[in-house]
């Protein structure tokens, strides 16, 4: 299964502003940062079911990876992967809950 793999735009704003944030210390970490996650978006196209179900939801369609302590929140769709937030882990998902309405 090699989907289609989208980003929606609050989800692009997110990674731009955690790359801000890290390249405040370290500009090399930052692409780092940025280049493993774009890394394991693609990749999640090829096993969209790779991600963990998100337990704050319980859907089997929205997902998660982990990349360092970030989690890169999707969602599997017939035809595409939608990536719909990258978030610290610490912080809460009740802040994004909207965008699975939004993003369509």
């Amino acid at each position: 299964m090699d989907l289609e793999v989208r980003w929606s735009p609050e989800a692009e704003e997110d990674l731009e502003a955690i790359a801000e944030y890290i390249a405040r210390d370290s500009e090399y970490y930052a692409r780092a940062v940025v280049a493993e996650t774009l890394s394991v978006s693609r990749n999640t196209g090829e096993f969209p079911l790779i991600g963990r179900i998100v337990p704050e939801i319980g859907d089997e369609n929205i997902r998660e990876r982990f990349i360092y302590s970030y989690r890169m929140i999707y969602r599997v769709e017939p035809k595409r992967i939608l990536i719909v937030a990258v978030i610290h882990g610490k912080r809460l998902l009740e802040n994004i809950s909207d965008r699975f309405e939004e993003s369509t």
